[in-house]
């Protein structure tokens, strides 16, 4: 008589891709969990960890929701409704004197959905993309999701991560590589490059035949100097690729809309057939996002100022704690930021996990997950200034107070 039992089975199980278990978590998120425990236990935190501004959207995009008057919800063309791409090129026509038009954009979910879109237009499966690290955590999840080989070319925190010189991208590249990205100004630095840097990067990319993408995300926050444009190089123009989005420039996260624009006919088309596979960019978020390409400069002048007052807050109060290094970023609302720890994931956690000041804390992005190169940046943090400044000030007096406790048990 034979005898069953279910419990052999149990040792059969479906497995996840190789492609998912090796897909990084991002360090922006991945402590999320320790921050919603430590909030149920009354724990006040202070996120210095996303860039998640505290600046208001501006009330034309609220108003436009408010006064909408639709009875269905359709769906956009693929790539996005043309009186939007319109608003966009004006905004970058009259802000930058960029000569572009409605057929040279497409609004897609966010930066994040045009950056993975142009990857895959231009790099197949195998090819080299070259990136300055520390880069921003998802080029190495986008490059990952298309079997694409993330190059890094390092920047350091003792020159402010400025960009490596010529020899240090020749070094890099192969016969497999397709293309250079940059963030300008930097996600996760701040830094903001030169017209000297940037004409160092146009001839490589004129040498080697390259593309060249640009997140320009952050261009609308530059300090104390002017913003140039890779599309201000007529000579690289089927070169360059620039990619956008409002969720910073208007406090406008959620609303999930960004764009992608090149000179270069056939990147746009090839894009479209991926853009084309998602269907359509959110409907809602440009309907409301058309709103705020009305206004003038006097809105990015409050807000840039505000930004710098924030940052000499941060980096004035940061380098004022023993062993702490934070360089002036340029741009942005990031800083890299170098800490006497041996292992920032570890700080973070326990900072989160095991530390409070009067019921608070502060959590931050450890910066291991904003480089490509295994063992890099383990003593660094990313720091958003996105608090007001008097958020920020305790922020710091709460990681000095964690940085001596936790010195001293570890």
């Amino acid at each position: 008589m034979y005898e069953f039992s279910i419990y052999p089975y149990l040792c059969f199980m479906p497995k996840i891709s190789n492609k998912g278990r090796e897909m990084p978590s991002s360090p922006i998120r991945k402590l999320a969990p320790f921050a919603e425990q430590a909030k149920k236990k009354g724990v006040r935190i202070y996120h210095l960890n996303i860039g998640q501004p505290d600046i208001e959207t501006p009330a034309p995009f609220w108003t436009k929701l408010k006064q909408l008057d639709k009875k269905i919800l359709e769906y956009s063309p693929s790539n996005g409704f043309e009186d939007i791409r319109e608003a966009y090129a004006g905004f970058f026509r009259n802000r930058y004197h960029l000569d572009l038009n409605a057929a040279d954009i497409m609004i897609t979910a966010g930066a994040s959905e045009a950056l993975s879109f142009v990857l895959y237009s231009i790099l197949d499966e195998g090819d080299e993309v070259i990136a300055t690290e520390p880069l921003y955590a998802n080029y190495i999840g986008f490059a990952q999701t298309g079997g694409i080989v993330m190059k890094p070319v390092t920047t350091y925190i003792d020159n402010g991560f400025a960009l490596p010189s010529v020899e240090a991208f020749e070094k890099a590249i192969t016969p497999k590589t397709k293309a250079i990205l940059i963030c300008n100004p930097s996600n996760p630095t701040g830094y903001c490059y030169s017209e000297a840097e940037l004409v160092r990067l146009k001839e490589i990319v004129v040498k080697h035949d390259l593309f060249l993408i640009s997140d320009e995300v952050y261009r609308d926050f530059v300090y104390n100097r002017s913003f140039k444009s890779m599309l201000e190089y007529a000579e690289i123009a089927q070169n360059v690729i620039v990619v956008d989005s409002i969720s910073k420039r208007f406090s406008a996260c959620g609303a999930r809309i960004g764009m992608v624009t090149s000179k270069n006919k056939e990147v746009l088309a090839t894009i479209m057939k991926f853009a084309q596979q998602r269907l359509s960019p959110p409907g809602l978020g440009q309907i409301a996002a058309l709103a705020l390409f009305d206004g003038d400069d006097t809105y990015f002048g409050k807000v840039n100022q505000e930004y710098l007052h924030r940052r000499e807050i941060l980096v004035e109060g940061l380098n004022q704690i023993p062993g702490v290094e934070c360089p002036t970023p340029g741009g942005a609302f990031y800083c890299m930021v170098k800490l006497p720890v041996k292992d920032s994931d570890h700080f973070c956690q326990w900072m989160l996990e095991h530390f409070q000041h009067e019921g608070e804390t502060v959590m931050m992005a450890p910066g291991a997950g904003f480089y490509a190169t295994p063992g890099l940046g383990k003593d660094q943090v990313r720091v958003a200034y996105v608090l007001n400044g008097e958020d920020l000030k305790k922020a710091i007096f709460i990681l000095q107070k964690g940085l001596e406790k936790y010195l001293l048990e570890f």
